[in-house]
């Protein structure tokens, strides 16, 4: 090991990370054999002198095309890691909520919170363009169809950037609300979520304003319901105090198309058969409904509720959904709890396993029956996520404006935190202040 009195920038980056990897390795690695009591978590080593050096040599790295093996170079002389980049994230991360990994390996991103201005982006290596499909995005859980948000409304197209197959104006916002209460200002619904249905034909929009299903005839509330705020008005909650707008919103769809998994911060995980019947209220697992996500095959459904950072995850059966009603933190066996701890915001599945994202920078993997496989560490809050069809690729984007892609199962890296076999490959890094994405 070089001098650190006369090592360079490079030398002194690329100790610090290594050093700090097999110190909380070796951590976690003592704590989940012999429990956590009187160990002493590693002090994270101090870097801050180092990003203008990191910053250039990144620069220098893209300002030409370059193939695998030099981005593989670049990676072993400034390994990739998130502690030595935290005093910048606050200013210079960005969000990215909607992620999609295409058939020939090029990525669609959303940049930008869904409450604020963005666009989507085509990424194919260094190869960064914005398309002009739309402003947000989403794929239909068979990865067919997606749908784009325009100035009009919502369109649906087969395949990216294949055929208009559909198209539905903006829902008013007034759907499914009483005739007395008055809303302040009508302006266009932003979505947090867009899925298109598997036969391309409907879309569950998810947003602040409310959880709709976009069909032929129009748009159905389907959250907040509307014989909620009706009972609301019954018990005497005056029209100006009725609350219409959600927190926390989500939504997801079965591969089939027959089952839709919606909810947000207040009251139980809803799930709806296609004709929007509420078929299954389910307790969650934590103080405020949070994710939701059905498995490739199917038949299971996992549900994350979420209590400041952390949460728990519970499982159930498709075929157990009909007629399934539980109370808060039940223990029916129908519900089990598969994970504790992760306040879920993105997941992806593959064979027998779940894949979720959590709000410390995890990636924690379990078995549909609650067995713990591996975690593997990337830093951030995870914001959006996507596996391809053979389980062998993921990609994950974080509130840190950064998307990874991991090659699963093929070798952990010597800088690489976690406890699974696997290898980030690649970066791309939408900093606010980079004149545009670098990759590394």
């Amino acid at each position: 090991m070089a001098d650190p009195r006369t090592a360079s920038p490079q030398q002194q980056w690329h100790n610090a990370v290594l050093q700090y990897t097999r110190a909380i390795n070796q951590y976690v690695q003592d704590g989940m054999a012999q429990g956590w009591d009187g160990l002493e978590e590693p002090t994270l080593p101090e870097t801050e002198h180092l990003l203008n050096a990191w910053r250039a040599a990144l620069e220098t790295l893209n300002q030409q095309p370059r193939d695998a093996a030099a981005f593989a170079a670049w990676r072993e002389e400034w390994p990739p890691a998130h502690f030595p980049l935290h005093s910048r994230l606050e200013q210079e991360g960005r969000s990215i909520p909607a992620l999609a990994l295409l058939d020939d390996g090029t990525l669609l991103a959303r940049i930008g919170a869904p409450y604020e201005g963005g666009h989507v982006v085509h990424i194919d290596g260094q190869h960064i363009e914005k398309v002009s499909q739309g402003e947000f995005f989403g794929r239909c859980p068979q990865r067919r169809f997606f749908a784009w948000s325009v100035p009009s409304g919502v369109r649906v197209t087969d395949g990216w950037n294949g055929p208009q197959v559909a198209e539905f104006p903006w829902p008013t916002g007034r759907e499914g609300l009483p005739d007395s209460l008055v809303l302040e200002e009508e302006a266009q619904i932003l979505p947090s979520a867009l899925i298109p249905f598997p036969d391309g034909q409907r879309v569950l929009l998810v947003s602040s304003d409310g959880i709709f299903v976009l069909h032929a005839e129009g748009a159905t509330r389907v959250l907040r319901r509307p014989e909620e705020l009706d009972k609301d008005l019954a018990d005497g909650v005056a029209p100006d105090d009725l609350a219409v707008g959600l927190s926390m919103e989500h939504g997801a769809i079965s591969p089939d198309g027959q089952c839709i998994a919606i909810g947000e911060q207040c009251g139980h995980h809803l799930v709806l058969n296609a004709q929007l019947e509420v078929v299954a209220e389910v307790g969650p697992a934590g103080e405020y409904p949070h994710f939701a996500m059905f498995n490739q095959a199917g038949d299971r459904l996992i549900l994350n509720a979420c209590h400041f950072y952390n949460g728990g995850t519970l499982g159930v059966a498709v075929a157990d959904l009909p007629g399934l009603r539980t109370d808060f933190y039940s223990d029916d066996p129908r519900t089990p709890v598969l994970q504790e701890g992760a306040r879920v915001y993105a997941g992806a599945a593959r064979h027998d396993e779940f894949i979720v994202g959590d709000a410390y920078g995890y990636l924690r993997a379990f078995s549909e029956t609650g067995e713990e496989r591996w975690q593997h560490y990337v830093g951030s809050s995870f914001s959006a996520m996507d596996i391809s069809p053979d389980g062998k690729t993921l990609v994950a984007a974080t509130c840190a404006g950064i998307i990874v892609q991991i090659d699963l199962d093929t070798g952990r890296p010597q800088w690489q935190i976690g406890t699974g076999d696997h290898h980030e490959v690649r970066r791309w890094m939408f900093w606010k202040s980079f004149v545009k994405p670098l990759v590394c």
